[in-house]
This record gives structure tokens, C-alpha cells and sequence, in this order.
């Protein structure tokens, strides 16, 4: 009995011996293995991949990674995302079989990460889960809702004036150090507490700069919501090249799945002269300030992934807030002209208000918000409704009356309020007002309540109502954030708040300011 048992399992076993032989299928197939014919900074020369596809990862030694991106019949342009100095003529390369992705999902919140995925914060690797690739194709036009409900900036001028709404591509331009990365600062923190997942995306940036600007993050309690691409100005041009796109596809994961997304390229100009760089080197041919042809295409493709997704497809939405840099002042040059023609507004940062301390420099009369009142709850539209018209009105005159002419009573009145509406979008970093505090503050300046108080004096009478503000009932509070409009009871209370706030002001002597 034994020797029959042993046989039998000796029988099954060589039988399932038998079937798997049967069932294998080799799976080694021939593999295409390209040469690399030449290297310059940034960019690879490669022959001997005819099946390669546009976009495919190519691999070469030591890791380094490329895109295949001019495909001629003799050679294939490729940009690297590493290290060129470190390859040669005749490195072996070889096909990826996918184009290029980076991993998207929740454990990226509160990372720092390069373009491809790897983290740069010193903390543990990314867990395995899903990708997304770089390139996608942007929402249809029928799978899109109209923008109406407001992103708060936290910043008066902007909310008041240049309202941007969630969904909505919103242009911050400017020449250097003007405050255009210190507007974006500040939108992310303000969205502490309000369900926004924040993208921002240094291109090309200092790594003393991007280290100051997550610290910030850090420390307001901003960083946990906030995912941080960076390509330094040191970085591969590759790197910084696919670094918005990279962005995106992670912003959009957040999108798909139902939520507010805002993303910031820090900024474009940068990405513009890398992939410029990379056109040159890559021999396409110069157009207009040497930028190739293309140069608008690859901006609009990446812009019109954001919008606003309709409520059947889960209603989230991605709102952009591209940043790009002027030479000396000049708006019309090529760059800034096509951002200005692919975005639905653009908020402007003035060197001259700069100068002056007005800060934020925005400079109202060239910056706009295509959206408009739509991306406003009705209680600011109530209040700040003829509000960019008087400051316009203002700006002409202000200018009229530098020549010393005679001016009437009723034009030094504007002026006087002008002057007023000025020292009240004036705003310091990172000084972020709720709601109900921006909605009292401009119910004040259009009811004129300033216009009797000292301009030495129009910092404390704001903070006076900044202060009244805090003590409004909470349902009024929460009223003046929704789209209800603002009732005539609530709009006498509000006030009669700041009459009250303001009005120790009017009466102190010029030489004592109240604490």
C-alpha cells in the first residue's frame, strides 16, 4: 500500500509538471536597445528605436531618465530628466514602454517632491499607488459647470475688485520683486479650514526662496493641505519643463474626486525660457523673441485642464493661478500677451506702487477679472459694487491735480475719498481678514465713514473696525460668506458698528492718535 500511495502522488505530481510546461508561454520578446549618438546640456541625440512613440520614457545608464520628444526618421531628440554630464557617445538606451506619469493621491499632501515623483522633504518614499501621466487631454466643454462660487484670497483688493472664482485661470504678473509670489502665499494659507487641497509649483526657483516659502506653510498650519513641486533654477531644463504638468495631473486626481483645487506655477516665464532652451538645442526653428511656434500651445494645453466639473461628475474643481514675470513693465511682450489671451483675467503688480508702499501693488485699472461679479457672493457685490469705478475716477484726477489746478469742492471730495479707498486696500503680508471683516471694511468706505478721518490716522480707524467686525453675530457671519444677499437690517448694523469704531478717530486732536 505504501509503494501504490507513493506512485500516485508521484503520478499527480508529474502530471501538473506536465500541464504547466504545456501552459507556459515565453514571454521574452525582443527588446530595442538605441545608442545615444550625441549629448548636450539638457537634451540627448538617440538612434536605433524605430517602434519608439512621442512622450516615451527612455531609459539610459545610471538611472537617468528622458523623453522622446523629436522623432526623425535617422535619430530621435530626447530631453533628459537627469544628469546629461553623465552620459556619452555610445550608452546603450532603452525603451520605458510608457510615457512619462507621477504618482498622484493623498499621501503627497504635505510633501515636498520633484517633477518625477521623488521626494525632496528627507522624509520616507511615496507608498506604491495609483499614477497619472503628465499629458492629459483637458475636460470637455460639456462636462463643465459655469464658475460661481468665489475663491477668498483674504486680500481686499482682490476680493473686493478682482473677485477669482473656483474653477477660473486667474494671471499674476509683474516685474521682479513686486509681490507676486507673496499673493499666492497668502491664497493658500487663507484656504486653511475651507476644504481646498493647494498645488504650488516652483519652476526654476531659488532653493533658498522655495525653502523660506514652505517654511511659511509650516508654520501658519498651511503645509498639510498643500502638495510642493520643485525644479530648481539648477535642475535639468527637462525638469523644469515638465514640472506644471506634473502639477496638474495631481491637482486633477484631487479634482476627480470631487474636490476644490487651486494650483500655482511659480512661475511661467521660467518654464517658457526652459522649454525655449530645449527647442533651440533640439534644432526647431526660432520664431518671435527665438521662442518656437509652438510656445502658446504648450501654455493653453496645460490652462484649459482647470475648470469647474459639472455636479453629475462629482463638481470639483481646479482653479490656476499662473505667475509670470515682466521686463520693465512691458505687458505686451510675447510671453505675458499670449498668458493674458489664454487666462480669464489677470491681477497686475505696479513697481511704481511698490515704491510707494502700496502694498499689495495691484494696480487696478490693468488688472481684471473676466468672471467678474459671478465669482462674488451678493453680500460684496452690495458693497463693492462702484467701488473700482471711484478708485479709477480717483487716479485720473490724483494725476489732473499734480499740475496745480484749480480743482472744486466736489472734485477734492473724490480725490479725498479716493485717497481713502487707497489706504484701505492697502494690506501687509500675511495679514488675512475673514469675510465679515473685508464686507464691514468696505461698507464703511463706500458709506464714507473714512472720509472724515485723518489719512495719518487710517490705519488704526480700519483696525477699530476690524475689531467691531469680530463682534457681529455668528449668523451674520455665516450669512455674509453664502450667496444670500446682504438685508437692509444687517447692512444698518454692520454700519452702525464702524460709525461707532471710526468715530473716536474723528474726534482726537491731530497730535494724538488713539492706541
Amino acid at each position: 500500500m505504501p509503494d501504490e500511495s507513493l506512485g500516485n502522488v508521484l503520478e499527480q505530481t508529474f502530471s501538473r509538471i506536465r500541464e504547466a510546461t504545456e501552459a507556459f508561454v515565453p514571454s521574452l520578446a525582443p527588446q530595442e536597445i538605441g545608442r545615444v549618438r550625441s549629448v548636450a546640456p539638457g537634451i540627448a541625440k538617440v538612434s536605433g528605436l524605430p517602434s519608439v512613440g512621442f512622450e516615451e520614457v527612455l531609459i539610459f545608464p545610471r538611472g537617468i531618465k528622458g523623453i522622446a520628444f523629436n522623432i526623425d526618421e535617422e535619430e530621435i531628440g530626447v530631453v533628459l530628466l537627469g544628469d546629461y554630464w553623465e552620459l556619452q557617445a555610445g550608452d546603450p538606451v532603452r525603451r520605458g514602454g510608457h510615457v512619462v506619469d507621477i504618482p498622484v493621491g493623498d499621501a503627497l499632501l504635505g510633501r515636498t517632491i520633484d517633477p518625477t515623483g521623488r521626494p525632496l522633504d528627507g522624509l520616507a518614499p511615496l507608498p506604491p499607488g495609483s499614477r497619472l501621466p503628465l499629458e492629459r487631454p483637458a475636460a470637455p466643454i460639456m462636462d463643465r459647470a459655469p464658475v460661481s462660487v468665489p475663491l477668498q484670497t483674504g486680500i481686499k483688493v482682490i476680493d473686493a475688485l478682482i473677485p477669482v472664482g473656483r474653477g477660473q485661470r486667474e494671471l499674476i504678473l509683474g516685474d521682479r520683486q513686486t509681490g507676486k509670489t507673496t499673493i499666492a502665499l497668502d491664497t493658500i494659507i487663507n484656504q486653511r479650514d475651507k476644504n481646498v487641497v493647494c498645488v504650488y509649483c516652483a519652476i526654476g526657483q531659488r532653493a533658498s526662496g522655495v525653502a523660506k516659502f514652505i517654511d511659511t506653510l509650516r508654520e501658519k498650519g498651511a503645509l498639510p493641505y498643500t502638495v510642493v513641486i520643485v525644479s530648481e533654477g539648477n535642475n535639468a531644463p527637462g525638469l523644469a519643463y515638465i514640472a506644471p504638468y506634473a502639477a496638474t495631473s495631481i491637482a486633477e486626481y484631487f479634482m476627480e474626486q470631487g474636490r476644490d483645487v487651486l494650483v500655482v506655477y511659480d512661475d511661467l516665464t521660467q518654464h517658457a525660457q526652459a522649454y525655449r532652451e530645449l527647442s533651440l538645442l533640439l534644432r526647431r526653428p526660432p520664431g518671435r523673441e527665438a521662442f518656437p511656434g509652438d510656445i502658446f500651445y504648450i501654455h493653453s494645453r496645460l490652462l484649459e485642464r482647470s475648470t469647474h466639473l459639472r455636479p453629475e461628475l462629482g463638481g470639483g474643481s481646479l482653479t490656476a493661478l499662473p505667475i509670470i514675470e515682466t521686463a520693465a513693465q512691458d505687458i505686451s511682450a510675447y510671453i505675458p500677451t499670449n498668458l493674458i489671451s489664454i487666462t480669464d483675467g489677470q491681477i497686475y503688480l505696479s513697481p511704481s506702487l511698490f515704491e510707494l508702499g502700496v502694498l499689495p501693488a495691484v494696480d487696478v485699472g490693468k488688472s481684471v477679472s473676466r468672471v467678474g461679479g459671478k465669482a462674488q457672493s451678493a453680500a460684496y457685490r452690495a458693497v463693492a459694487g462702484d467701488l473700482k469705478l471711484a478708485y479709477a475716477q480717483f487716479e485720473e484726477l490724483e494725476t489732473f491735480a499734480r499740475f496745480g489746478a484749480h480743482l472744486d469742492e466736489a472734485t477734492r471730495q473724490l480725490i479725498e475719498h479716493g485717497r481713502r479707498i487707497r489706504a484701505c486696500l492697502k494690506q501687509q503680508e500675511l495679514s488675512l481678514l475673514s469675510t465679515a471683516v473685508q464686507i464691514t471694511v468696505l461698507l464703511a468706505l463706500t458709506a464714507g465713514l473714512f472720509d472724515p478721518v485723518p489719512l495719518a490716522r487710517m490705519v488704526g480707524a480700519e483696525q477699530a473696525v476690524w475689531a467691531a467686525a469680530a463682534k457681529l453675530p455668528a449668523a451674520l457671519g455665516a450669512s455674509l460668506a453664502s450667496a444670500e444677499k446682504l438685508s437692509d437690517a444687517d447692512k444698518k448694523l454692520m454700519t452702525e458698528l464702524a460709525r461707532q469704531a471710526v468715530a473716536r478717530f474723528l474726534a482726537a486732536p491731530d497730535d494724538q492718535v488713539p492706541s
